[in-house]
């Protein structure tokens, strides 16, 4: 069975259990903090050197680190992933956007000012650039979701799963998205997908704790 280590609360994990919440893969979660510091112990850097969730554990003892890596893997032979070559790159454009142009700004904002005890102190320099270029990529987001109903080939796809995993919490980073209606319905869109779970969505399974990785 595949292991996936992920903090409930993270975007980018969400992306991943979102996905294998939707094929129906059975998957064990291991919590990890990394606001507790538990991505940088010697035995979770072991797995990846770098130290970030999510981090797909698989058989055999391969581990597949960065999240859209990650939804690439998983959503192969899938409808999640189209077969053509042009298709599939369009679909990697939308994930390069997301962790160029979007993550860094809405991502960071959420997570410094919603997650982090005291992280609007720490970023106060921070917080006009984040809203910024957020809100320029919200409106590269408008401009496409105006024309069509999802990011690439006109169906749902890992590029829809990586964008809407921190757009639809862009509230909490205090990105307003009432000007972005287009943004608005794609994201109803995506929700209305089957096998869609929220992100406190959890497997059944028993999940393992961090100290057992």
């Amino acid at each position: 069975m595949l292991k996936l280590h992920s903090m409930q609360n993270s975007g980018n994990c969400y992306k991943v259990r979102l996905l294998l919440a939707k094929l129906g893969v059975p998957f064990t979660l291991v919590d990890v903090d990394i606001l507790r510091g538990e991505n940088r112990t010697p035995e979770f850097l072991m797995r990846n050197p770098e130290g970030r969730v999510p981090l797909l554990e698989l058989p055999g003892g391969h581990f597949l680190a960065e999240s859209n890596a990650i939804l690439f893997y998983l959503a192969s032979g899938t409808r999640f992933l189209a077969d053509g070559p042009l298709a599939r790159a369009e679909v990697l454009r939308w994930m390069f956007f997301e962790q160029h142009s979007h993550e860094p700004a809405i991502a960071a904002a959420r997570f410094w000012l919603k997650l982090v005890r005291g992280g609007r102190d720490l970023r106060t320099h921070d917080i006009d650039r984040w809203l910024e270029e957020g809100y320029a990529a919200l409106g590269v987001m408008e401009r496409h979701l105006g024309r069509r109903a999802f990011f690439a080939d006109d169906t749902l796809s890992i590029a829809d799963i990586a964008l809407y995993a921190h757009t639809h919490v862009a509230g909490e980073g205090e990105f307003d998205l009432e000007p972005f209606p287009a943004v608005r319905r794609w994201l109803q869109r995506v929700a209305a997908d089957p096998g869609h779970v929220a992100m406190e969505w959890r497997p059944e399974t028993v999940p393992e704790k961090v100290n057992s990785i």
